[in-house]
């Protein structure tokens, strides 16, 4: 793979990061999968900002997707999430 190509994922991927209602998502999903209207409760945002925050994530592979007759469920899309997010809360506390 091309060291500038990689570069440039982790630059996006770390602007993922920079947002802390993404951050408040992406930790939400550490415990379960989740549909829209739990994160409109859970967030206290309205329904086009939390969609345009998931199909953020969904864009970046960092959250995937999986219809359920009306409602579309969210959940990380690895582990490496989980992993990353932790060693920065690792970091932030030292």
């Amino acid at each position: 793979m091309d060291v500038e190509f990689q570069y440039e994922e982790m630059s996006l991927l770390f602007k993922m990061f920079s947002d802390s209602t993404r951050l408040k998502i992406l930790h939400l999903l550490f415990e379960q999968e989740r549909c829209v209207s739990d994160f409109i409760e859970e967030l206290q945002m309205s329904q086009s900002a939390v969609s345009h925050q998931l199909a953020t994530l969904k864009k970046t592979h960092l959250i995937k997707s999986r219809k359920a007759g009306k409602n579309v469920y969210y959940s990380l899309a690895d582990e490496h999430i989980v992993s990353i997010f932790k060693m920065a809360l690792d970091h932030v506390n030292e």
